[in-house]
């Protein structure tokens, strides 16, 4: 699994990966966040780009450790 600490990952370009986790199309993601459908899909490019991912299952990797990542986060809340 990828280690997403060692990935540069903005809040936009997560909140993309997360809203394309849900079955999000490209056109839906965008009209989500009030951008357009290249502007997400430059947002995925770039994510994928900095993790060093050429090939699409190595994107689904990416997706697939993010929401494992989400997961964790929700499962064992940090009380502060």
């Amino acid at each position: 699994m990828l280690n997403l600490n060692q990935i540069k990952i903005t809040i936009r370009d997560q909140r993309v990966l997360q809203l394309l986790m849900q079955g999000g199309s490209n056109k839906e993601i965008a009209k989500q966040l009030n951008i357009s459908p290249r502007t997400v899909k430059q947002h995925l490019r770039t994510l994928f780009l900095r993790a060093g991912i050429r090939d699409g299952r190595k994107r689904v990797k990416l997706a697939t450790a993010m929401f494992a990542k989400e997961q964790m986060k929700s499962c064992n809340p940090v009380s502060g």
